[in-house]
């Protein structure tokens, strides 16, 4: 059993990493970090809360440390954490920088410690349903994938951090790296990006829509992009192959699920409708063939892999480059938006 501690008890910390944490076999959330507030021991009475960081690390029992927080502190409480010889999982961003992204896993490997980012998205069951269609060569050359994340807020969000100015503020910290790492996932570091990060609310002083366009060898693009501006939300995931397409039109609704307190019960995490799964189409003898792709994934196989790599049953799934590369992709896409034009791809490695 692998003690866990958890840094942080807002949306993230509350509904997308303590209930998955504590769904996952050989893992044992054994405190909170809750600065404040009570709602972290109503919710669970078993774990120690504690509300400095000090209390946490003095807990000898604790082996993995998740960290939910402002994307600001990432860097410094994944490197106090490092330090004392924990294992560390960091909410996306994964840091502000390429710079402390490359500090933190190289001390990291000094250290011989676990060190990952929790790209949950990757695990979402329609995105998994995308990934083995597309590994079994269904659609044949990808040409274009289109991943999009929109939402109608026209009204900022009073008194949130994310909509403050700072580093690692705005959307595209938010939920770019989302988007980044399942574009790469399917396609790789791309040849060159470019993008317009802009802000289209009024009276909002950091970034809150964003379009990045990826450009790939063999004519493939991959387009990913998010509006707060979307009363009728775009396709959720489109990809064009050679020999047919995908296409998805709602999230898959484990997140909405979380965040209502609806955690699931069963063996299984996948609460999709078969009648909301994506659809392939592919041609046969001439005609347009369509069917529903299952679902197949859940954020738990996350958390199950950072339980295997730390008892070395398993490497990482997302792996130190793959993490670098997402924070390469925000430093590069900021560049080309400030700039206006297309930046080459350049590699970046810790």
């Amino acid at each position: 059993m692998i003690d866990v501690g958890l840094i942080g008890f807002g949306l993230g910390g509350r509904c997308f990493h303590a209930p998955v944490i504590r769904a996952v076999e050989g893992l044992r959330l054994a405190a909170i970090l809750q600065r404040t507030g009570d709602t972290a021991a109503q919710l669970y009475p078993d774990a120690r809360i504690v509300r400095t960081l000090d209390e946490l690390l003095a807990i000898d029992s604790i082996q993995l440390i998740a960290i939910s927080t402002p994307n600001q502190t990432h860097y410094p409480l994944a490197k106090r954490c490092l330090e004392a010889d924990r294992y560390v999982v960091v909410d996306k961003p994964f840091t502000t920088t390429v710079a402390e992204a490359v500090e933190l896993l190289q001390l990291a490997k000094q250290q011989d410690r676990v060190l990952s980012v929790y790209h949950n998205r990757r695990f979402d069951a329609d995105f998994q349903a995308l990934r083995q269609s597309i590994a079994g060569g269904i659609l044949g050359h990808i040409i274009r994938f289109e991943t999009t994340y929109d939402r109608f807020r026209p009204t900022p969000k009073l008194g949130a951090w994310r909509e403050k100015p700072g580093p690692g503020s705005g959307v595209l910290f938010d939920l770019a790296p989302h988007l980044l790492d399942q574009a790469m996932t399917l396609l790789g570091t791309p040849e060159a990006i470019t993008a317009d990060v802009r802000t289209e609310r009024t009276g909002l002083t950091t970034d809150d829509a964003f379009d990045i366009f990826l450009q790939y060898p063999h004519g493939a693009r991959a387009l990913l992009r998010a509006t707060m501006m979307s009363a009728v939300p775009r396709p959720r995931l489109v990809v064009l192959g050679e020999k047919g397409s995908y296409f998805k039109r709602e999230f898959d609704p484990l997140e909405p699920a979380l965040r209502n307190g609806e955690i699931p019960t069963g063996p299984s995490w996948i609460v999709e409708k078969p009648e909301n799964y994506g659809e392939l189409t592919l041609i046969e003898s001439g005609n347009a063939i369509t069917r529903k792709i299952p679902s197949t994934g859940d954020w738990r196989e996350f958390y199950a892999n950072i339980r295997d790599a730390i008892l070395h049953k398993a490497q990482l799934l997302v792996t130190p480059q793959q993490i670098l590369n997402v924070m390469q992709s925000l430093e590069l896409t900021l560049e080309s938006s400030s700039q206006h034009r297309t930046i080459p791809w350049r590699e970046v490695s810790s």
